[in-house]
């Protein structure tokens, strides 16, 4: 056995002992922001430098989702929201893949089209909302095109550099194998890229879940959005902190199992 057969030894048997304590050390490294985060929040709140109506503790925000969840309302809430966000992106990540790739492949496009794109960016969030309202009213259509509308441009701007700056030598290598437009395209370039693509998947998730509080300001009676500014009006600070957690575990847990169909898809092609 030579040194180098030694290393290689020595490095699986290290690898192999720590692979479930690492996967633990990970799981508490993620946990262990959100404990501190609590303990301040409770300190806090018992500090007395706030009101309960301020910063209610920890505890009434649990009691407020047995309350809300009690009564099965605050399900349909998060059914509804996710029901919008998932066919939001859907939209709005299927039109910036295509038009992404046009754009990166195609200098001629790019030129035409990516300047007014890039100023479309820059719009916020709330400017869309009297717009759309106009256009189609106050129903599911605006809501459903607002997220779309934030989940597009990450898409959109991260495949468009990623085709545009893709390696030329693999281009030729496809090339000479006779592969030509969709053959090259699927075959060549996208698995090459694939990783950026997923990242623009991620950040166009993040945003449409972003897009979403601001569309559920168009006239919504139900929707997590809803539930934030009913809860601002009416002085439940405890269902406003909740809403705030569940969005934000929402957005966690929708990003994780994009990540697992990421790393299978990497793993597949790699």
């Amino acid at each position: 056995m030579t040194v180098a057969d030694d290393v290689k030894t020595v490095a699986g048997a290290k690898d192999g002992r720590p692979a479930r304590s690492r996967r633990w050390t990970s799981v508490a490294a993620a946990l262990s922001l959100p404990l501190v985060l609590l303990v301040v929040w409770q300190l806090a709140a018992s500090s007395g430098a706030y009101s309960t109506a301020q910063l209610p503790p920890p505890l009434s925000v649990l009691e407020a989702l047995g309350e809300l969840g009690g009564d099965a309302s605050l399900w349909t809430h998060i059914a509804i929201s996710v029901q919008r966000v998932l066919v939001g992106f859907a939209a709005g990540a299927g039109l910036g893949f295509l038009l992404g790739a046009v754009v990166g492949l195609s200098p001629g496009v790019r030129a035409v089209v990516a300047p007014s794109i890039a100023a479309l960016r820059a719009v916020p969030s709330l400017a869309w909302v009297p717009l759309l309202v106009l256009w189609l009213g106050i129903g599911e259509g605006p809501k459903i095109t607002l997220v779309a509308i934030g989940s597009f441009f990450p898409v959109y701007t991260t495949i468009s550099a990623a085709l545009a700056h893709a390696d030329p030598h693999l281009v030729e290598v496809g090339r000479a194998y006779g592969l030509r437009g969709g053959g090259l395209l699927g075959r060549i370039m996208l698995p090459s890229v694939a990783p950026a693509i997923f990242s623009g998947l991620r950040l166009g998730l993040a945003q449409g879940w972003l897009f979403l509080v601001a569309a559920e300001l168009i006239a919504s009676s139900m929707g997590l959005g809803f539930l934030l500014t009913d809860s601002q009006n009416t002085g439940r600070t405890d269902i406003l902190l909740l809403a705030i957690l569940l969005l934000a575990t929402l957005g966690k847990v929708c990003d994780a199992i994009l990540g697992l169909v990421e790393r299978r898809v990497l793993r597949t092609h790699t």
